[in-house]
């Protein structure tokens, strides 16, 4: 096919400019009779993907069947209100399909042991199973479009592209270990990295399993938020990993936030209507945590979060073992206390400091209480206590200075961005 490939790092790239390049994309699959979208969920609702499903069933339908499939992973069911947010209702209800990534799935292939051990650099040994929903394989699809966002992320380095798929209407094999080798590996040397280890076991399941094999094009976007003014800076479509590369290029320029020192408090807020559990909330420590001073504090804002995990089999795992840091889950996964819950594992890694500064979740405590976030490991907060210390609504991006001559510095949207020093 013909990729396309626009970028507007000042303005934005209009609505219009998004319906042409869908037209241009479409007009090179004629005679189409039944199509998948393949969004994010609302977890990644600043990245343009609702509005580019919109206007894509508004082309397709009703001429064209058209099913959309959100990227849940192990994220859990978009409700109505969800829905509505993101994608205005102009997509029916009996268009959408739920994954579940505990049963829906197939196996594809299977990236080999020697590959990982390589990849890992002798750290993790195990060969990975790939699993896609199986709707992909055998639904009869004349194109499946994978929708979604390139930034950075804490387990791929730069997320979309095809951990979308693999992770997105993934398995619990492939997100169980993808997962478990980033975390092995370190977090810190993915984050915002392009060639990752778990991209790398990614690609390899990308050229082997699906290139030539499925009618897939990656429609890929890059957006930027400032002051509540979403703009969508790039937007790549292809089906080759091209338009991924220059999707990265410039996320690493518009998303990632280049820090000139540590701060000894950062704060950072959680969405109510985004963010609704630790398991997606961390992205508030994945993303900023390079940017807190050794023995600082971090301070999390999270209104909205009521739970650990987005389903009851990841929340059962946090409550019991904790994020209490990585040496003690390293040993609770070689005594097998994962079995096949090993994405648990790597998930409580990543969301401990090791010690090396402080994390205060600051919850409502009808939603999560002082003793259920004590419990797995974290310092709390009363949430209205410390919004009226760390006011979201005035505080501004970046360094702040209080009444009381405290400097803090302020991330308003952590899943957007990376923040670092150097």
């Amino acid at each position: 096919m013909k990729e396309i490939y626009i970028t507007n790092k000042e303005s934005g790239i209009s609505m219009d400019e998004i319906s042409k390049a869908m037209d241009e994309l479409l007009s090179q699959y004629p005679n189409l009779k039944k199509v998948l979208i393949i969004p994010p969920d609302f977890t990644r609702c600043y990245s343009y993907a609702g509005e580019i499903s919109q206007i894509l069933y508004k082309k397709l339908a009703p001429e064209v069947e058209v099913h959309v499939m959100p990227a849940l992973g192990t994220h859990m069911e978009m409700d109505e209100e969800e829905k509505q947010k993101m994608f205005a209702r102009v997509i029916p209800d009996e268009a959408f399909l739920v994954h579940h990534w505990q049963k829906d799935t197939i196996s594809i292939g299977t990236v080999p042991k020697e590959v990982i051990e390589e990849i890992s650099e002798g750290l993790y040994s195990t060969d990975i199973e790939v699993e896609i929903n199986e709707k992909l394989i055998h639904g009869g699809y004349d194109l499946i479009l994978s929708v979604g966002q390139v930034v950075p992320h804490e387990v791929v380095g730069m997320a979309n592209y095809s951990k979308n798929l693999f992770v997105g209407v993934g398995g619990r094999q492939m997100i169980n270990k993808s997962h478990m080798l980033s975390a092995i590996c370190g977090m810190e040397k993915a984050l915002g990295v392009a060639d990752s280890p778990a991209r790398k076991v990614f690609d390899y399941a990308q050229q082997h399993f699906l290139d030539g094999k499925l009618p897939l094009v990656y429609i890929q976007t890059v957006t930027t938020l400032n002051d509540d003014d979403l703009k969508l800076n790039g937007l790549y479509v292809g089906s080759s990993r091209k338009p991924f590369e220059k999707a990265v290029e410039l996320s690493t320029e518009l998303n990632i936030v280049h820090v000139e020192r540590r701060a000894k408090k950062l704060v950072t807020y959680l969405d109510p209507d985004e963010l609704k559990t630790t398991w997606v909330g961390n992205k508030g420590i994945y993303r900023t945590r390079m940017a807190v001073a050794d023995g600082g504090d971090l301070i999390i804002l999270a209104p909205g979060v009521k739970a650990f995990g987005e389903n009851e089999e990841m929340d059962k795992m946090t409550r019991k073992y904790g994020y209490k840091g990585r040496d003690y889950v390293l040993d609770l996964f070689n005594k097998g206390a994962f079995d096949n819950k090993i994405m648990s594992a790597a998930h409580l890694i990543q969301g401990s400091s090791d010690g090396r500064f402080t994390i205060t979740y600051c919850t409502k405590p009808e939603n999560l209480s002082k003793e259920e976030i004590n419990s797995v490991g974290y310092e709390w907060m009363d949430y209205n206590e410390a919004a009226s210390l760390y006011n979201p609504d005035t505080l501004k991006e970046g360094w702040n200075t209080l009444e009381n001559g405290e400097e803090i510095y302020f991330v308003k949207t952590p899943a957007l961005g990376l923040w670092k020093v150097d």
